[in-house]
């Protein structure tokens, strides 16, 4: 491990591991198996990078997209380390070099996609020369129950098959307690030690907020906290994402989209966009984000209701990745629950995909209704147990919301549903309750049922979140015709009879949270480390441009906060700063004191 730990300071410029680093990789430098499951930002790569190194021949790391091959093989590049990437963005000719320099054992890492690594052509390849490991990145991708399932995950058990003492590693930010099983299972990981880091991100801070218009609720929130910040807002359809997009260009945003309908090259450029330069919001479907590395994305937004605690974990971990503050940021209502449930019911998936899609989806909701804290809740669905009940970070913990005895409104509502029929949706059967005489209401004669004008004096939004929670809770459910009315449940008939008490929650009058968030340090700058900051990003943007990377590539901003703030003068003073390794001294140490002696 001494070996590790300088590779660690030397290579990649970080003075100690963090967490399990330390563990997995000795255990994997050792020739042994694992399954690592932590964090998105929690150092997952490191655990198969530094073994490379340390073991001899190369390692054979899968990756599921390009993008994030290609930012992760740039980012080593820029460290000294050899590595090269194996997919069809390449040409032919392109493909053959990087073949020719495999067989020359001049590359210490190859990321290939698992497409091509199953073809016998690729598998007779590695066969001619040593191979330090096999890593299996994203593996939760081998789940047929999750959003990001790869077929070709499944089939990744051949490694260990053709390469029996070959050690591999399997990682994953996104994994249930059914998933890991999958996980050991299809990638015969049996005898696999598995490592699990604590899924918390103390960093992020998580919001859901009532729908009522969210393009407008979006723009508020990212001119009150996000400004100039980068950012990713999920939409549900493509239609939506450009529709978006537009809107916030229209305002003054500057946003670029993001779904699979768009062409290759769209998508590319779009992408390009948001990981070369500061402060663009990319507004997307999750056909977007999976193994996207860019460290200071501030918010991760959502404007409808994520199919599952797994895809709203792993698509908001992708903001903060640096540990510095960041918001996931979503808007909730009535609809999102009925579409998301029509989308189950008219899937021509079998009856258990479907069985497991309406358990994910019941969980997803018992998160956004909760009332205690968000990041227990969470937590507690991944398994882990933590003694912290307030993690003092969350909407609910920082404005709890005020629960009420709904019973008697809940048993209203509910008989509305029955008295008309079962063949409505929320919209009318709120008109019904507040007694509102709409055509649709005197064309149905509904202002002759009981319980017409019965619920007069609630206020139509909050109805609106009495339906909401209702169809959260199981008491309504949303028709299989998928016309979007409402029908009562085996449990919505125990509240009727009045055997059981209904609690819902009302969303906090106060809202402490759209103010801009003050616990970021450079919130507390003074002119003097604000110019200097500045001074940085500005060299740090233009040397970027010119070697054609990221801007974090060259540096992360967590690099530049500690410029700012220890501003070093001499080269073995930069030595102690986090993110300069040794060819990065080499390679950037005289500007960086040039500017600092200067500023």
């Amino acid at each position: 491990m001494s070996k590790a730990l300088n590779i660690l300071k030397e290579v990649f410029g970080y003075p100690a591991f963090r967490g399990q680093q330390a563990e997995v990789i000795a255990h994997l430098a050792d020739g042994g198996d694992c399954l690592v499951m932590m964090p998105t930002g929690g150092g997952k790569s490191l655990c198969y990078q530094i073994p490379a190194l340390l073991r001899d021949g190369v390692a054979v790391v899968v990756s599921p997209l390009i993008a994030l091959m290609q930012n992760q093989v740039a980012a080593l590049h820029e460290i000294g380390v050899r590595a090269a990437v194996l997919n069809s963005s390449l040409s032919s000719q392109e493909a053959a070099v990087v073949e020719r320099k495999l067989l020359a054992s001049e590359y210490d890492l190859l990321y290939v996609a698992p497409e091509r690594l199953l073809t016998s052509r690729f598998l007779n390849l590695i066969t001619r020369i040593p191979i330090a490991l096999f890593a299996i990145d994203e593996a939760h991708c081998v789940s047929q129950w999750g959003h990001d399932f790869r077929p070709e995950y499944s089939q990744l058990s051949v490694l260990h098959e053709r390469f029996p003492k070959v050690p591999r590693i399997a990682l994953t930010a996104t994994a249930d307690m059914d998933t890991r099983k999958e996980i050991i299972e299809r990638l015969g990981l049996d005898v696999a030690r598995v490592f699990v880091s604590s899924f918390d991100r103390p960093n992020i801070r998580y919001q859901v907020i009532d729908k009522t218009n969210s393009r407008v609720q979006l723009l508020a929130f990212i001119q009150a906290e996000h400004r100039g910040d980068a950012g990713i807002v999920y939409c549900l359809s493509r239609k939506k994402v450009e529709e978006t997009t537009a809107w916030l260009i229209e305002k003054g945003i500057r946003a670029v989209a993001y779904h699979a309908g768009m062409s290759m090259q769209a998508r590319s450029l779009n992408q390009e966009r948001f990981l070369r330069e500061e402060g663009i919001i990319m507004v997307a479907t999750i056909a977007f984000g999976m193994g996207i590395d860019k460290p200071d994305v501030r918010f991760v937004a959502h404007l409808d209701l994520p199919r599952s605690i797994e895809g709203y974990y792993q698509e908001t971990g992708r903001a903060g990745r640096d540990g510095q503050a960041a918001n996931a940021w979503m808007v909730y209502g009535l609809g999102d629950v009925i579409q998301q449930r029509r989308m189950i019911e008219e899937s021509e998936a079998e009856f258990k995909f479907k069985q497991v899609a309406t358990k994910k989806l019941e969980a997803m909701l018992s998160l956004c209704e909760t009332t205690t804290c968000r990041r227990s809740h969470l937590l507690s669905y991944f398994g882990e147990v933590s003694d912290v009940t307030a993690c003092g970070n969350c909407d609910v913990c920082l404005n709890p919301p005020q629960v009420w005895d709904a019973t008697v409104e809940v048993q209203k509502a509910l008989s509305c549903v029955y008295r008309t029929g079962q063949n409505f949706g929320a919209g009318h059967l709120i008109d019904v309750l507040r007694g509102n005489l709409t055509v649709r209401v005197k064309e149905w004669n509904h202002d002759k049922v009981s319980t017409f004008g019965i619920g007069k004096d609630l206020q139509e939004r909050t109805w609106r979140a009495v339906f909401r929670q209702m169809v959260a809770l199981g008491l309504l459910t949303t028709d299989s015709e998928g016309h979007g009315s409402l029908n009562l449940t085996a449990a919505s008939r125990v509240v009727l009879k009045g055997q059981q008490t209904v609690y819902l929650r009302l969303q906090a009058k106060l809202n402490r949270l759209s103010e801009k968030r003050q616990d970021d340090d450079l919130a507390m700058m003074d002119s003097t480390e604000r110019y200097l900051w500045e001074q940085l990003r500005t060299w740090r943007a233009k040397t970027a441009k010119e070697y054609g990377v990221p801007a974090y590539v060259i540096f992360h901003d967590t690099t530049l906060r500690e410029l700012v703030r220890l501003c070093p003068q001499t080269e073995d003073e930069l030595r102690l700063v986090t993110g300069i390794g040794m060819r990065k001294l080499d390679k950037y140490g005289n500007h960086l004191i040039e500017i600092l002696r200067n500023s």
